[in-house]
């Protein structure tokens, strides 16, 4: 008599390997312009494998938000209210050296850019040019690489030589290391402009505008808002129409 084969038991079935997916790139955005992070909030959620976990509307909460996150990549605006984007990277560099910082800024000198990748940043995107730039800066930066220029980079050493013999062929005007906001304020202050007319210029609070006087003073080294608009004016910070 035929002995019947055994049926198949389904643990006899070869096993297919459950599918694994990478874990989503984590992202914190700190930027003053909630205009500004919910743009680039929606670029994000455009581009698969990222994953917004913060945000940040200044320097003090972009460093909070950081070290409490523990995000893979901070995007980070040059410009911040209470702490500059670069006092904050120094101080999230120092904690935190693992993620990456791109800075996002509307304007940035080469002296800036030097500055900012001794300290630690991988990318530089200015915001003029984020639409077309974010999602290849994260790449380049995510493979090891950095952004700069509106380029990938691979080699920073080559890219930080040619940084610094552009800053020393074109001296960059002296600006008493009053940033772009600061420099803003100033032109602000020597139009005669309240402090309620600068805040409701740049969208920030009154009390924003108080502590961009109060750190222009100190880098001046003048006290009144007279002295500054006289300070500004000779030492050719604004320009004066005639």
């Amino acid at each position: 008599m035929a002995v019947a084969s055994p049926k198949n038991n389904a643990s006899d079935k070869p096993q297919t390997p459950l599918a694994t997916h990478a874990p989503n790139i984590r992202i914190v955005v700190a930027d003053d312009h909630p205009v500004v992070r919910f743009g680039v909030k929606n670029m994000l959620h455009a581009e698969p494998g990222f994953e917004v976990v913060g945000e940040a509307e200044d320097g003090d909460t972009a460093i909070t938000q950081t070290l409490d996150l523990e995000p893979d990549i901070l995007l980070l605006d040059l410009q911040m209210p209470r702490l500059p984007g670069l006092e904050a990277m120094r101080a999230i560099m120092t904690k935190s050296p693992r993620v990456k910082i791109i800075l996002l800024t509307s304007t940035i000198s080469t002296q800036q850019i030097i500055e900012a990748l001794q300290i630690g940043a991988r990318g530089i995107v200015l915001k003029d040019s984020v639409a077309g730039d974010l999602g290849e800066s994260l790449k380049a930066v995510l493979s090891g690489d950095y952004w700069i220029g509106g380029q990938r980079v691979a080699n920073l050493l080559t890219a930080l030589h040619g940084l610094m013999a552009k800053a020393a062929a074109v001296p960059e005007k002296k600006t008493f290391g009053l940033t772009p906001r600061e420099l803003e304020v100033v032109t602000c202050i020597v139009e005669g402009c309240s402090n309620k007319d600068v805040a409701k210029q740049f969208t920030i609070s009154e009390e924003t505008v108080k502590r961009h006087l109060s750190n222009i003073f100190d880098k001046t080294g003048v006290s009144t808002r007279l002295e500054l608009a006289l300070f500004a004016i000779s030492h050719k910070l604004v320009a004066i129409e005639v």
